[in-house]
């Protein structure tokens, strides 16, 4: 997430300090580039590991502070969340075997991290988003105590002004508010970075754009969230509204989300540095020393320390950066779509296939971007993230399946570009084999998910199959095996599972059937027969919970009531409701059930109806209780 000591609350005079900083920076950078100061004629690559943290029960962990601890390597870091880690990997230089050696170190990286996790009762799971996720983690004491982190939630909430909405549709629907950027932590990512020559830079920034489509549709690896069946990398939508701070309104004014692919081919370098000030407000500031361009005069190489931290809080999808090593300066495209996981050796092959990519853009392409559409580049990357490798893609002109694509034109250049870079063909067939493998089986991460979370529900609910599914993917991630080659889940593999008997929210019924106070009982009658359902919940026009009608209230109500005379629900339903709170445990949900002699619980946020427990659905959770603590 990046610099950590910054401020939220700021006076006038520090945000015009600032302000200054700023556009001195954007001043310094394009002196630079005159002066031919940034770096080129070298090639380095560099990535970012994001990963989940889950307990005992395969759910978000806290203990991503104590695990750090026991890793104690600088190479790691906290991010938003206390159930994510992040390991900063070493840059290589562009040549041979580089892709091997990130591999090695990643490998090595995160075997002190399953080492210190498992000394805690944690594990580790690479997945963009993690499968077992629920909606607890949005809350606040998930959030790591990083003062930059509560100053970013506190900032953006402000902006905002309302609530933040989640509302993404895929196979299922998921409409959701919620009051802080805590659902941004859901996402987990690969970030690759590529070091550009400053006198390629727009052309690969360009290209970087056009190419993220097809490259994303083999890499998805997000297809769930809260237990429902969304986009194929569901990541990219729920990052864009998870800290999305327009408000909604009733004209037509068009205003960029923060997170977003951009508008359009960009034409010069500090184009989009100048469009992010332009168009962004701050959102953090931080008190600068340095004046760049008296740092420039003097002889010096300025870090732009304003600049980068206005950059960061930009998040687009294929972002430039600036940087200064052993201090010289120089600029990288970081890919930030890449999802985490599911192995190793298959992000690894998605980042030797980005760069392949990357270094194979044809020379026709150069320059000419005024020729090429914007929007199809656009919508090849949201149809990816919509459908993976189920996609069809717009590619010089014309509609092509993704996987025909990726196999006949897109591998076979990737590896013309590692090897046009000095990597060996040994190092490039051992990922992009990957890659091929994947796509010709069209079984990416995304996909594997879908298909062990559907088979798992035949047989478990909803949440035993999320749990079940992060579970299996942890353990196929220890085998080193890439994603295409793991097995589905089977019921009895997940039955050595510890399941999270315990939130009442993971095992209520949401998909509910109600009736309005005013409906006909004999339309309630028919309902009841027509679902073959036992309770009916009854609300008002506002969704209110009002009441709750059984068959045996409505057996009752014809016994006595007079022949012509038509009822309503409200004329029948009971009224004196026990219920429970979104939060409440489900044992003590059971044992209130029992306690009062109901058949039916609501659980109620506030006076609205959330879900149901009935006595058919805690019977089976009793015995399946019991058998998991005998």
């Amino acid at each position: 997430m990046g610099q950590q000591q910054v401020r939220s609350k700021k006076s006038k005079i520090e945000r015009k300090k600032f302000l200054k900083h700023l556009l001195l920076d954007v001043e310094a950078l394009d002196e630079m580039l005159r002066r031919n100061l940034i770096e080129k004629n070298i090639q380095r690559i560099g990535a970012e590991q994001e990963l989940s943290l889950v307990d005992a029960y395969y759910k978000p962990s806290r203990k991503g502070p104590a695990v750090l601890n026991r890793v104690n390597d600088p190479h790691l870091t906290t991010e938003l969340a206390l159930y994510n880690l992040e390991i900063n990997l070493d840059p290589q230089v562009l040549k041979k075997q580089c892709f091997s050696k990130m591999e090695k170190q990643l490998q090595a990286l995160l075997a002190k991290t399953d080492q210190a996790a498992k000394a805690v009762g944690d594990k580790v799971v690479l997945s963009g988003i993690l499968p077992s996720i629920d909606i607890r983690s949005g809350e606040l004491d998930f959030m790591t105590p990083n003062p930059r982190f509560y100053a970013l939630d506190e900032v953006i909430r402000q902006l905002r002004g309302e609530d933040f909405e989640l509302n993404i549709l895929g196979v299922d629907e998921l409409i959701l508010a919620h009051t802080n950027i805590l659902f941004e932590a859901c996402n987990t990512s690969f970030q690759c970075h590529l070091q550009v020559d400053p006198d390629e830079f727009v052309d690969q920034y360009n290209w970087a754009q056009m190419i993220s489509g097809p490259v994303l549709s083999a890499c998805t690896n997000s297809p769930l969230l809260f237990g429902r069946e969304l986009w194929s990398e569901t990541r990219i939508s729920l990052f864009q509204q998870s800290i999305d701070i327009r408000s909604k309104g009733y004209h037509l004014r068009e205003k960029e989300q923060r997170v977003s692919f951009g508008k359009g081919w960009v034409s010069e370098i500090t184009e989009i540095y100048k469009e992010a000030i332009a168009r962004f407000t701050l959102i953090l500031t931080d008190t600068v020393e340095e004046d760049s361009m008296s740092v420039l005069k003097k002889g010096g190489i300025p870090k732009l320390a304003a600049l980068n931290l206005h950059n960061g809080t930009i998040w687009r999808w294929n972002r430039p950066c600036y940087g200064v090593g052993s201090g010289i300066p120089h600029l990288r495209i970081e890919n930030r779509y890449l999802p985490s996981g599911p192995s190793v050796i298959d992000e690894m092959a998605n980042f030797a296939f980005w760069v392949g990519l990357m270094k194979a853009m044809p020379e026709h392409y150069k320059g000419a971007w005024q020729h090429k559409s914007f929007e199809d580049a656009k919508g090849n990357f949201y149809r990816a993230a919509t459908s993976g490798l189920h996609s069809s893609m717009v590619w010089e002109g014309k509609a092509i399946p993704s996987r025909n694509l990726l196999l006949d034109h897109l591998l076979p250049s990737a590896r013309k570009g590692l090897l046009d870079c000095g990597i060996e063909l040994e190092e490039a067939d051992r990922y992009l084999n990957v890659l091929e493998g994947r796509v010709k089986k069209g079984l990416n991460g995304s996909v594997w998910t879908v298909k062990s979370f559907r088979n798992l529900k035949k047989t478990l609910s909803r949440e035993e199959a999320m749990v079940g599914v992060t579970a299996a993917m942890h353990t196929r991630r220890m085998s080193g095996l890439p994603v295409h080659s793991w097995r589905l889940p089977t019921k009895l593999e997940i039955e050595d599972c510890r399941m999270p008997y315990d939130w009442i929210g993971n095992f209520m019924t949401t998909d509910l059937i109600t009736v309005q106070e005013e409906d006909l009982l004999d339309l309630v009658e028919k309902i009841m027969d027509w679902k073959r359902i036992r309770h009916v919940p009854v609300e008002d026009r506002k969704g209110n919970l009002k009441g709750l009608i059984t068959h045996k209230m409505i057996g009752q109500a014809k016994d006595t009531n007079q022949p012509d005379r038509l009822l309503s629900a409200a004329d029948v339903m009971r009224t004196d409701l026990v219920t429970v709170g979104k939060d409440a445990d489900i044992r003590f949900a059971i044992l209130l059930m029992v306690d009062k002699q109901i058949s039916c619980l609501p659980v109620v946020e506030g006076n609205r109806l959330i879900g149901l427990i009935t006595d058919r659905d805690t019977q089976q959770l009793w015995e399946k209780m019991k058998d998991h603590e005998a």
